[in-house]
């Protein structure tokens, strides 16, 4: 059996490794040409994750451009053993947080009351919804339960390095989740059953 296109692949993820690596070393001698070319490559990516955190494109933006600043200013902290575009999603990520907690507009909504966390329970739907329809209905929960629901799901921190972050308990944070979970899945039913009688009435 032939795996020429298997290696073909494995060989051009090490070169664009290598790259990355050249990219990272240029940087930090202060070559502009090599910092713009960094920034290139992950910005978009980067301003995607910047906007499941915020409410706007301009908030994101914000965040972005902060992200960036702290990526070249502790880019020598970064180890050639892990992925750069990893450690980089890492700071953006940080950075939306601290933007949070940070920024008048969001931070009542993330001055969570131990007084009104309780267990939610609900039925766990067979869902099929489009990614983009998915982060679209994230985006609208409250900024609170959006940065839960996104460090948890998505980013893949314990509920231990959620409280840490967001100042919060442990119990706070996995109540709340559940909470953004059972909003989250009650949108998609009312969405399903919409567009079933849209479609019912188009007939």
């Amino acid at each position: 059996m032939q795996r020429f296109p298997a290696i073909d692949c494995q060989s051009t993820a090490i070169q664009q490794m290598i790259d990355q690596f050249k990219l990272v070393k240029d940087s930090l001698k202060g070559k502009r040409d090599a910092q713009r070319q960094l920034y290139e490559l992950f910005a978009a990516e980067m301003l995607a994750v910047c906007y499941r955190y915020t409410k706007s494109t301009a908030d994101a933006e914000d965040v972005l451009q902060d992200g960036f600043v702290k990526v070249f200013t502790h880019l020598h902290q970064f180890k050639a053993d892990g992925e750069i575009g990893a450690w980089i999603r890492r700071i953006m990520v940080n950075t939306a947080i601290n933007y949070l907690k940070k920024n008048s507009r969001y931070q009542l909504e993330l001055a969570f009351s131990e007084i009104t966390m309780h267990p939610v329970h609900f039925d766990n739907p067979e869902i099929h919804l489009q990614a983009k329809e998915l982060a679209d209905l994230i985006r609208q929960l409250p900024p609170g339960f959006q940065a839960i629901l996104n460090l948890h799901a998505v980013e893949g921190f314990t509920h231990v390095e959620i409280g840490q972050m967001l100042g919060i308990n442990e119990g706070t944070s996995r109540s709340q989740y559940s909470r953004a979970r059972a909003l989250l899945i009650s949108w998609i039913k009312k969405n399903d059953i919409d567009s079933k009688i849209e479609s019912y009435a188009r007939q």
